[in-house]
């Protein structure tokens, strides 16, 4: 018996303000710096602009790769803030996602197991890295995440109330995850919790029918939506619509997207998981393996029937917890296509694992959760000291030399020495005031589950620095929005006329690259000059496209002028930008005379 004096109630309010305090205050902090999250922005954005719910258009006439739903709440996040669609709007959805799912699993887990052990198993599903940058970030992932635990979970529910009626808040759940990036917003939870009924006595056909008419009614809404998208977009849209969930699954894309071997899964969950995964991989030099006998021999003579019934007397939560990990995960290590993002749905089972394990080595191995709450402390401090010798001038920019990237880090350096004083050195502080609090009075004073909980209490205040000091000092520097700024404000009449070229996705088959980060600043004025011929206006292109195709658009008849080169603090994709006009036909014949 676990010893936990907190009460369902006060741990899920706990549970509920640390979440809120880790994500909400921080999300606007930093700026978008990779294509991902302003290409998903600029949707919402879109949406609102054209007041086109359906399939609005950006970039000078793309079509979303996703579907709406992720896109809808940031647009109706962006009706509450006055109509502005900015990133604290953009990333909110993502942010109360992971908070409603971490409620979601303690409350499942503490009517079924310990109090203690569900709200660990909250706190690692908060506190696990991959979770907490994917709340943090503007993309579909999070959501889907979300939706797809909830209606698992939902299903459970069902199967032990004797799978009467139909479940139809999960079925909801998975039409809005369908909504969010497709199909497999139905498929993963259906076939995790069918696996689940069939491991567990129920028979197939009535499993298989009851599941297929939840699958069949949760299509019914996003059909609805398909159809008035393809009524807007046509055969662009369903051949997108095809590539994306069917080409992508099966391996006939037309375009390499993602694609990784086998292990990149279980890399990738292995570094997901940190901080939690060095206690996993420590203890497996704990246990005492000669000890530990595989009764082989045995477990070959069971009959299947035996061999199911010892599956049936199984704690139910705890299989439906392997079932729903281990369906994930092999789910997705059948197409080509492999992201880490991917893998998301099972982690808040797999934290169920990790959370009595964690107990485990407290009570058998304390000193090793105690190292590990000592390293994660240590890394706060040593993060302080960092900053402390950068804005008092200590470090400078000097240490990085003359290297290739050394413009690119210097001005890090200086974002992080210039960021603002007051809330940056309160963010700072909090994981040292919390490494203080650690060896003063919890790492040799609390035991049982409390210890595992205050290690997580630390990797809460490393995230709280993290995200409100560190990330948005450096990866500001990376931003496109000065750039978009000062284009706007040194030639106002851009945002009337402006376009880009980008070679490779002219001569991409699929997945178009665009200059996102411009595009969503400037207010999505961004058109494609391959396509529109314009006859003058400002074009962004990169160093080496303009090398090459610059002199192939002066032969007809282009003239251009630059305005603006990528400057070497900038990310190695920053385009220049260049005040073109095309010359009348007759002119442009007497010069080619000449």
């Amino acid at each position: 018996m676990i010893d936990f004096s907190l009460s369902r109630r006060k741990a899920f309010i706990i549970l509920l303000a640390v979440a809120c305090i880790t994500l909400l205050p921080f999300l606007g902090l930093t700026d978008f710096n990779t294509k991902g999250e302003p290409r998903e922005a600029v949707v919402a954005f879109s949406i609102l602009e054209q007041n086109n719910w359906i399939l609005p258009s950006n970039n000078g006439g793309e079509i979303p790769y996703k579907p709406p739903f992720f896109h809808w709440l940031i647009a109706l996040a962006g009706l509450l803030n006055g109509g502005v669609v900015n990133e604290y709007v953009s990333r909110l959805p993502s942010a109360l996602a992971l908070i409603g799912m971490c409620l979601g699993v303690f409350a499942f887990f503490s009517r079924r197991k310990q109090t203690g052990i569900a709200l660990l198993t909250a706190v690692v599903t908060l506190t696990s890295f991959e979770l907490y940058r994917a709340g943090m970030n503007c993309r579909v992932d999070m959501l889907l995440t979300a939706l797809s635990v909830g209606a698992m979970i939902l299903l459970y529910r069902w199967w032990e109330k004797g799978m009467k009626n139909l479940p139809w808040i999960a079925i909801l759940m998975m039409s809005a995850a369908t909504l969010t990036k497709g199909p497999v917003g139905i498929i993963i939870p259906c076939l995790a919790t069918g696996i689940f009924m069939l491991l567990r006595g129920a028979r197939f056909f009535p499993v298989f029918l009851k599941l297929g008419i939840s699958a069949v009614l949760a299509l019914i809404i996003p059909l609805a939506w398909y159809a008035a998208a393809y009524n807007r977009g046509g055969e662009t849209f369903l051949k997108l619509v095809i590539e994306e969930n069917f080409g992508r699954m099966t391996g006939t894309m037309t375009y390499e997207s993602h694609v990784n071997p086998w292990y990149y899964n279980i890399l990738t969950l292995l570094a997901g998981f940190l901080p939690w995964t060095i206690a996993a991989v420590t203890a497996l030099f704990l246990v005492k393996w000669k000890n530990i006998s595989f009764p082989l021999n045995k477990f070959k003579s069971q009959t299947w029937a035996k061999l199911m019934v010892r599956v049936r007397n199984t704690d139910p939560t705890t299989l439906f917890s392997l079932v729903c990990a281990l369906t994930v995960f092999l789910f997705y290590c059948i197409p080509a296509s492999k992201r880490s993002v991917y893998l998301m749905p099972m982690y808040p089972f797999t934290a169920y694992f990790m959370a009595l394990l964690l107990v485990w080595m407290t009570k058998h191995k304390r000193a090793t959760i105690r190292g590990l709450g000592d390293g994660i402390a240590c890394v706060g401090i040593l993060l302080f000291i960092a900053l402390f010798l950068i804005r008092t001038g200590i470090i400078t920019d000097s240490i990085f030399g003359h290297g290739r990237h050394a413009a690119q880090n210097s001005a890090m350096l200086h974002s992080l020495a210039s960021a603002p004083a007051l809330r940056t050195w309160f963010c700072a502080l909090i994981p040292v005031a919390t490494a203080i609090g650690w060896w003063a009075k919890i790492r040799n004073k609390y035991t049982g589950i409390y210890l595992p909980l205050s290690t997580g209490a630390l990797v809460v205040s490393l995230y709280i620095a993290y995200g409100g000091a560190y990330q948005p000092a450096v990866l500001n520097a990376k931003s496109m929005k000065p750039m978009a700024a000062e284009i706007l404000n040194t030639y106002p009449d851009a945002k009337n006329g402006i376009y880009e070229y980008i070679r490779i996705a002219e001569e991409a088959t699929g997945n178009p690259v665009h200059y996102f980060e411009l595009d969503f600043y400037m207010g999505d004025p961004v058109c494609n000059f391959k396509r529109e011929r314009p006859d003058a206006g400002y074009l962004l292109i990169g160093e080496d496209d303009s090398e090459s195709c610059l002199p192939l658009f002066e032969k007809e008849g282009y003239r251009f002028e630059l305005l603006r080169s990528r400057e070497p603090s900038q990310p190695r994709h920053t385009p220049s930008l260049y005040r073109f006009q095309k010359e009348k036909r007759e002119k442009f014949k007497k010069n080619l005379e000449k």
